[in-house]
């Protein structure tokens, strides 16, 4: 039971539940190849049924940390961070980024913009899902667009959700992991047919780093 002090610590943002934090290649989207610090945050509602981080979801089970500690961590390693989850945007980022900020760390963040947004980033990846729709203030604030490609019918979704974004939002489809093999062909069709996408592959799985 999280008492009610580390509870009002938490609405501040002072402390968020860490799942982890690591120094790595980002494997992802605009950013692919380069080094990042990865911040995710334990928390999720979204409920992907391909989702390769569950154990995220339930952030009771992430310890509340002190999110001076995390940015310390930040500062020895990277000059950007990217901050992710689970869906990190149900919790107030505004004192990580504002910290973040004052040591001249480029703020990143992926999100499926289900909630309100709150921080100061350089970047931000809108990767929307159906089972909860982002709201609509994040589309025309959004650098990345990032749909994965489970099925047919994510086509559909993208073209629905590039519709709502700048016409300076860079474009993805990233194939579902388990399912890349049946629909890396369709979205290579797809992108040729239609270049303002581009392909995201989740290489770091293929360097086999974290």
């Amino acid at each position: 039971m999280i008492n009610e002090e580390i509870q009002k610590q938490i609405s501040k943002g002072k402390m968020l539940p860490l799942m982890e934090e690591f120094y790595t290649i980002q494997g992802e989207g605009f950013h692919t190849g380069k080094a990042a610090y990865f911040i995710r945050i334990g928390g999720c509602d979204v409920g992907c049924h391909w989702c390769d981080v569950k154990e995220s979801w339930n952030a009771n089970l992430h310890p509340p940390t002190n999110t001076d500690n995390i940015v310390n961590n930040v500062i020895k390693y990277a000059n950007t961070v990217v901050v992710t989850g689970g869906e990190p945007l149900m919790w107030s980022l505004d004192f990580i980024t504002s910290q973040l900020k004052k040591n001249n760390i480029r703020t990143h963040i992926e999100t499926s913009g289900a909630y309100q947004l709150s921080g100061e980033w350089d970047w931000i990846c809108l990767s929307p899902k159906k089972t909860k729709l982002p709201l609509e203030p994040i589309y025309l604030k959004t650098n990345e667009l990032k749909v994965i490609i489970y099925n047919k019918n994510d086509f559909k979704f993208a073209v629905e959700q590039a519709s709502k974004v700048s016409d300076t939002c860079e474009l993805y489809l990233q194939p579902e992991w388990s399912n890349k093999e049946k629909m890396t062909p369709l979205i290579v069709d797809f992108v040729m047919k239609n270049p303002q996408w581009k392909i995201s592959l989740q290489t770091h799985k293929y360097l086999n780093i974290p």
